[in-house]
C-alpha cells in the first residue's frame, strides 16, 4: 500500500494532464458504507473564487451521477501504474450490477474531510466538497468536433469540488 501524507494543496506538484488523461483518475462519491467509483480522465484542477478546484464531468446515464448527485462530497485518486487494469475495470463496468471497488480488491477507507470514502492503495486522493455545477450546453459549443463525443447526446454535467484536503506520496509534495 502506499504511505501518503497530508500535503498542503498549495505543495502539490501535479502534472494535470498526465494525471487526469494518461493516467487517470478514480472519481468515488457516497459515503463509507455505500459509494460507487469511476474512472475518469476528463476534468481539471486549478483556481477559482479563491479556491483550489477539481473539475470533474459526469454523464448522466452513469451510476455514479446518481451518487454524485445525491451526496455533496467527492474523492479523487490516482494510483501507481500497476493498477492500470483496475482503473479500465472502473472505467467499463456498471456499479449497477456490482461493487467495482470490491470487485478490483480495492480497500475503502475514510476520508479525513469528507463522507466519500478514499482507497488505501491510491498514492494521492484529493477529498473535494461540491461548490458548483452545471449542465453542457451544446448549444454553446464553439467548435463543431466537440458534439462527436456525445452519440445518444448524453452530455455531462460537471461539479466544482473545492479541495479540502490532499494526501499523497513524496512524488506528489512540491521541493519549495
Amino acid at each position: 500500500m502506499s504511505r501518503r501524507e497530508s500535503i498542503p494543496v498549495a505543495s502539490l506538484n501535479l502534472k494535470v494532464f498526465q494525471l487526469i488523461e494518461q493516467r487517470w483518475l478514480l472519481l468515488t462519491a457516497g459515503t463509507l458504507e455505500t459509494s460507487n467509483c469511476m474512472t475518469v480522465s476528463w476534468g481539471t484542477l486549478g483556481v477559482l473564487w479563491n479556491k483550489p478546484i477539481a473539475v470533474i464531468f459526469v454523464r448522466p446515464s452513469r451510476h455514479t451521477f446518481h451518487f454524485t448527485e445525491k451526496h455533496p462530497e467527492f474523492t479523487l485518486a490516482a494510483f501507481p501504474d500497476e493498477f492500470r487494469e483496475t482503473l479500465n475495470y472502473c472505467g467499463t463496468h456498471s456499479g449497477r450490477t456490482g461493487d467495482k471497488a470490491k470487485a478490483c480488491n480495492l480497500t475503502r477507507i475514510p476520508s479525513l474531510k469528507v463522507a466519500a470514502p478514499a482507497y488505501d492503495e491510491a498514492d494521492l486522493i484529493l477529498e473535494c466538497r461540491k461548490i458548483y455545477s452545471g449542465d453542457l450546453d451544446p448549444q454553446r459549443f464553439l467548435s463543431p468536433d466537440i458534439e462527436k463525443n456525445y452519440h445518444g447526446r448524453d452530455y455531462h454535467r460537471f461539479y466544482f469540488g473545492e479541495i479540502l484536503h490532499a494526501a499523497g506520496t513524496s512524488e506528489y509534495r512540491s521541493a519549495g
